[in-house]
């Protein structure tokens, strides 16, 4: 034992090491080995370490107590927002009054449902469900502003059947209506010049445009002289700006025509307002009119 502690390095370990390979003697530990850890070689950090330990252990409960409130002191209190408390009664009443409620809604829906049935012919119904009575309906109105559409191009022909000739002045011209003028209540293109009507868009517009939309439906008037192919034209037209078109009404006075057609927007139609429905529409039929001149 004698040699392999000669043969050991005499660094300020050396004493540790000995200790910790034969502390089970006692007769062999050395002087040096009593030494308190801070000789021993310990560096800063392990000396504050142990510090820190024997103070955990002396801290009396007071003390650890008073520590622990004052770091949840520094912590933020999260407002919890106060619970609506409703007792049994006041949430039946609730339930019963909104059960009457919808009750009554259903009613008055089913009553109407009835009645716009009872308008229509019984071809335009197929189903008695609400879906159906709403599209026949739908389909009822158009077919009816269509022959809306037939009798005021009827009524404007009689004159001239009858041998009866429009007016030539200037001033007697004022006092009729233009062809189909009450099917347009604020167009915004207006190439007939309507009377007591909104003003044009454009100084040259090629047509009377009135564009409507509700959501993802345009309602369009167009009124403008007849051209070859223009329907095919239009329909195309309308595909390549992404409007589908769900009901078509042409009507022809010669020579000129109108058009009524409900169109529905789809998502990726960049097209957003009437205005610019209308104005894509006016750039369109002025294209078609000079390919047919």
């Amino acid at each position: 034992m004698a040699l392999e502690l000669e043969a050991l390095s005499t660094n300020e370990s050396l004493d540790y090491i000995v200790y910790d390979t034969i502390s089970a003697d006692p007769t062999f530990l050395p002087e040096n080995s009593l030494k308190k850890p801070r000789e021993l070689g310990c560096g800063a950090s392990n000396s504050s370490s142990c510090m820190m330990r024997r103070c955990r252990q002396v801290e009396s409960p007071e003390v650890s107590k008073k520590r622990q409130n004052a770091t949840a002191q520094g912590r933020k209190k999260r407002r919890r927002r106060p619970k609506i408390c409703k007792n049994k009664e006041e949430a039946e009443t609730q339930r019963m009054t909104h059960i009457v409620v919808e009750r009554n809604r259903r009613r008055q829906m089913n009553e109407h449902l009835a009645v716009l049935r009872s308008l229509m012919p019984e071809s335009y119904v197929q189903r008695g469900d609400q879906a159906s009575i709403v599209g026949g309906a739908i389909d009822y109105v158009k077919q009816l502003e269509h022959l809306l559409q037939s009798l005021e191009a009827q009524k404007l022909l009689l004159p001239q059947q009858g041998g009866i000739r429009p007016p030539t002045t200037t001033a007697a011209a004022e006092f009729l209506e233009a062809p189909f003028a009450q099917f347009f209540a604020c167009p915004q293109f207006t190439w007939s010049q309507f009377p007591n009507k909104c003003l044009s868009k454009s100084a040259a517009a090629v047509a009377d445009i009135e564009v409507t939309l509700i959501e993802t439906h345009a309602n369009l008037r167009i009124l403008c002289r007849r051209n070859l192919r223009q329907l095919s034209k239009l329909v195309a037209g309308f595909q390549t700006m992404y409007l589908t078109i769900l009901h078509l009404n042409v009507t022809t006075l010669e020579p000129l025509v109108l058009y009524s057609i409900s169109a529905k927007v789809e998502e990726v139609c960049q097209l957003t307002s009437p205005d610019e429905i209308a104005g894509a529409v006016h750039h369109m039929l002025g294209i078609i009119e000079e390919e047919g001149t």
